[in-house]
């Protein structure tokens, strides 16, 4: 997990597809406003551009000369980008793209955007995806670049491409993970009532997202605790009654809305999250013992640690 602020340019050309870029931008600056270090600009090469609404979107800045240390360039994609991306201005995002990133610039697309990726260069030699009407297109632009066109998006590390339209926000939340980590993201996804999160290889479920495709009040406000506790003061175990309290419901009632909405326990969810802590915390740090992982998670020993690791770690790998 990255600890600098990231500054993320949001580019836009005339014609863009608004879903492209207000579904990414909403779910960054809601990542912002919770805590996230991002930094959001929306530039492009004309200061008002017509959308695919018929509507105007103006006062975007100008694509900056130079970019600052720690960028992300995020390239919204089009509703006819054929004829888009033949126009002098999106031939001036072209040329920028092949002389403002700098050696640790991160770049991304959403949808068609990959196209004025490949026209720069940019995705020669690399892994990448785009809409899945524009695949040929792709190919053609980029006839050394490894085209997929079965992911919802593609991280080739400098570079990450998505399919289109909402895999959009996908790709945002991914960027948050990465930039804040996994409970940020999920909170970000639940306040989008995304309950069930894609990634970038086959469709998947975050640990953190798993058991929220209902619409319980009670419940989710205690699945919400448990996970709000969990990134602010991991060591600290949840009691059930305490848990009900914060859902206004008793002890009993809270344990049987839990299984009927969620199908788990309370028990089994917290040990879930608790593991998918664990399994962050290793990424980052993989000389943890044990003992330092079962105190971080909020287990009581090692043992207690290995016994639930052996249980869960096969079903959130």
């Amino acid at each position: 997990m990255q600890n600098l602020n990231l500054s993320v340019y949001l580019v836009i050309t005339p014609g863009v597809l608004m879903l492209d870029y207000a579904g990414p931008a909403e779910a960054l600056r809601m990542a912002r406003d919770m805590g996230a270090p991002l930094t959001l600009h929306t530039c492009g090469p004309l200061a008002d551009v017509p959308t695919s609404l018929g509507t105007q979107l103006g006062g975007l800045a100008p694509l900056p000369a130079q970019l600052p240390p720690n960028s992300l360039v995020l390239i919204t994609g089009n509703s006819h980008e054929r004829e888009d991306y033949a126009t002098p201005a999106a031939r001036q995002v072209v040329r920028w793209l092949q002389t403002a990133p700098q050696s640790d610039t991160r770049l991304a697309s959403i949808c068609s955007g990959a196209l004025l990726l490949a026209m720069a260069g940019r995705l020669d030699g690399l892994r990448c995806t785009t809409h899945h009407s524009l695949i040929a297109d792709l190919q053609t632009l980029a006839p050394t670049a490894q085209v997929q066109a079965d992911r919802i998006f593609v991280d080739d590390g400098q570079v990450l491409t998505s399919a289109g339209i909402t895999t959009g926000i996908d790709l945002a939340l991914y960027i948050v993970e990465q930039v804040a980590g996994a409970a940020l993201a999920a909170q970000v996804a639940r306040r989008l009532v995304m309950y069930t999160r894609r990634g970038p290889n086959d469709p998947q479920l975050s640990p953190w997202l798993a058991h929220r495709n209902h619409m319980h009040p009670a419940v989710h406000q205690a699945q919400d605790a448990i996970a709000h506790r969990l990134s602010q003061d991991p060591a600290r175990r949840w009691s059930l009654a305490e848990l009900a309290d914060t859902a206004c419901v008793s002890p009993r009632h809270l344990s049987r809305l839990f299984m009927q909405h969620t199908g788990i326990s309370v028990v089994d969810y917290q040990q879930q999250l608790r593991m998918a802590r664990a399994q962050e915390l290793l990424a980052h740090h993989p000389a943890l013992t044990q003992e330092q992982l079962a105190e971080a998670c909020g287990f009581s020993s090692a043992r207690d640690f290995r016994r639930v690791w052996q249980r869960w770690t096969s079903r959130i790998s």
